[in-house]
């Protein structure tokens, strides 16, 4: 299954998701598998990644518009999933 994530920056309204969504769909992601934040990448605390990373199974892809879409750091080590 494809699983989709988007996030923008700010959370004010002047940035938009919609065009992350509208690739992700193209892409093949069912809009019901699609995930979102409006925070930084720097924050840790994004609910929408934590529900993703958790509806995540064996076998299951993870789409993004652009890596930088996960975060602006790497996770630390004993945050990698296996």
């Amino acid at each position: 299954m494809l699983l989709g994530y988007m996030r923008v920056s700010k959370a004010d309204g002047s940035q938009v998701l919609d065009p992350q969504r509208d690739a992700l769909i193209t892409a093949g992601v069912d809009p019901g598998h699609l995930y979102d934040d409006r925070a930084s990448g720097r924050r840790e605390d994004r609910p929408g990644l934590a529900a993703c990373l958790k509806a995540l199974r064996s076998g299951d892809v993870l789409v993004v518009w652009k890596l930088d879409r996960l975060g602006r750091r790497p996770a630390p080590p004993d945050q990698h999933r296996p």
